[in-house]
């Protein structure tokens, strides 16, 4: 299963940046702990802080691509365009959130991308990506 990970702005900080909300491990090494722990799959990574790139990303792999799973930080909250290039791709995507964004500030409770994905997984850390992959191999069977 050829499975894309996008991380959108600030994800490359991860086990940099405020440590009580998203943790001490950095993306790499998480990522690196997927790898080991499903050989299976074939993953392919990609993080940018710029909206444009995630976009040009989705269009890339979009018919393609077995499954992609999408945290796109901040943009999830105010990027239409995101959301337009998930809706119309083929490839399913699971948006993540690495926090509760329902127990953080009233603008992080909605998402533009939530409606064109197959699911949302928000607040189980690192976990929510583990997640997603779980779902997309349960959907395989």
């Amino acid at each position: 299963m050829k499975t894309l990970i996008i991380n959108g702005p600030n994800l490359n900080l991860l086990g940099k940046r405020e440590q009580t909300i998203y943790g001490e491990k950095s993306f790499e090494d998480f990522y690196d702990t997927l790898i080991a722990e499903f050989p299976s799959i074939d993953f392919e990574y990609y993080q940018s802080n710029v909206e444009g790139e995630l976009i040009n990303k989705l269009h890339e792999v979009g018919f393609s691509y077995d499954a992609i799973i999408i945290n796109a930080g901040a943009y999830t909250h105010t990027s239409i365009g995101i959301g337009d290039a998930i809706a119309g791709i083929e490839t399913p995507a699971i948006e993540v959130h690495i926090s509760n964004v329902y127990a953080r500030e009233e603008y992080r409770h909605q998402s533009l991308m939530a409606k064109n994905c197959i699911g949302v997984i928000t607040g189980m850390g690192l976990n929510s990506y583990r997640l997603a992959i779980l779902h997309f191999l349960n959907l395989k069977k």
